[in-house]
């Protein structure tokens, strides 16, 4: 239940910290949940940046009442009761733990952090925040996708039967030109890792949300093709990989393997699932967002092929909010769904889901894929699964 002392008759007022790519997708999904669903009441108080003409202009753009360039003073004020962190990974661990720390609830993009020693941080400290009504989650908004939310129902229906192996591969090419420019993602302080952290996350995080499983093992490797960048001052290190290979073991025995790839000429932001059950088996790609292709083999063999499921029924999930049967959607639903459920959440005092557990669930994993590469892909043991709580 919501924490008493917690609930106010105004609505709660929201600060977002980042205003860049993803500070940009979230303004969006805050100025429009509203609209299409049911959620508490709240206000879109402050937007925070670190240059103060980029953030006040983002500000009045993105329907944000004030602008900030301190998000400690943000922190302090009564009339902020979320904190939606969209700023570099290096500041996730910080801002997150003063936030609850101060008693606000915390959306974090993923990663987690950059460090697992970071996201242990994170997980307790957002334990011992549930516990005064506080509620936290970290944004792996591609749960959010009605697709990947019936492929999800689907197997726990038992619809493709026992999992036995999954392929997930989230390939991009904004990195393929070796000419591309250093930005902050392709440094290791800032951003923990390259694709592993960037895109491999997401990868890793549909395989334990769709089979709702837990990873006992990994083997991975990465790779830099590109080793230096034109920088301000001249051609500059690149410290994070481009590419990641890591093939997991899961409890239920299923095995899952996982590529990702910011060089991969000609995929723009693909992200591809496929699931092989001994009943049936799902076909899923970002790039095709709507569409879940789904074969039965149960059916005798002379019918059997995938078919394409247009996922755009009231029926599925959250699709009932938007338009009429067969309008699409796009990749952008996905983070007002995000807010949706972090809203509602919030409302009824349960906890979100993906919690921080989950996402240091994932941060092992991303550990482990490094840990492994170091060792010239040796298999690493994961210990039991955190249960929230612990």
């Amino acid at each position: 239940m919501p924490d008493e002392s917690r609930i106010t008759d105004r609505p709660l007022g929201v600060a977002l910290i980042g205003y860049a790519f993803m500070g940009k997708a979230h303004s969006n999904a805050w100025r429009n949940v509203a609209s299409y669903f049911d959620v508490p009441a709240f206000e879109q108080k402050v937007l925070v940046g670190r240059d103060p003409a980029g953030v006040a202009a983002a500000a009045d753009k993105y329907g944000w009442s004030e602008s900030a360039t301190d998000w400690r003073a943000v922190l302090d004020r009564d009339d902020i009761d979320i904190v939606d962190i969209c700023a570099p990974g290096f500041m996730h661990a910080e801002i997150a733990m003063a936030a609850l720390a101060a008693g606000k609830h915390v959306l974090v993009e993923k990663p987690l952090a950059n460090t697992l020693a970071e996201a242990e941080a994170m997980a307790e400290a957002a334990r011992e925040a549930r516990a005064s009504g506080v509620q936290s989650m970290v944004g792996f908004n591609y749960r959010r996708v009605p697709a990947l939310g019936l492929a999800r129902e689907l197997i726990a229906e038992g619809r493709i039967g026992t999992v036995r192996h999954v392929r997930a591969a989230y390939l991009q090419d904004w990195l393929a030109d070796p000419e591309s420019p250093m930005s902050w993602r392709l440094k290791r302080e800032a951003a923990g890792s390259g694709a592993l952290g960037d895109i491999a996350s997401h990868a890793i995080d549909q395989v334990l949300f769709l089979l709702g499983d837990h990873i006992t093992e990994v083997s991975g490797r990465t790779h830099t093709f590109t080793t230096h960048r034109p920088g301000a001052q001249g051609r500059e290190e690149v410290t994070v990989d481009d590419a990641v290979w890591a093939t997991l073991t899961l409890a239920s025995g299923a095995i899952a393997s996982v590529e990702a790839s910011r060089v991969a000429t000609g995929q723009k932001n693909s992200l591809k699932l496929e699931i092989y059950g001994d009943k049936g088996s799902l076909l899923f790609d970002l790039e095709d967002l709507n569409e879940l292709g789904f074969l039965d083999a149960t059916v005798p063999v002379r019918e059997q092929g995938f078919r394409r499921i247009l996922v755009n029924e009231p029926e599925h999930p959250y699709i009932g909010a938007w338009w009429p049967q067969g309008h699409i959607i796009g990749w952008e639903h996905t983070f007002t769904h995000e807010i949706r459920d972090f809203l509602a959440a919030i409302g009824s005092g349960t906890g979100p889901s993906p919690s921080f557990d989950d996402g240091l669930a994932v941060q092992r994993v991303l550990a482990a894929v490094e840990e492994s590469s170091a060792a010239k892909s040796a298999l690493i043991q994961l210990a039991s699964r955190v249960r929230e709580g612990d």
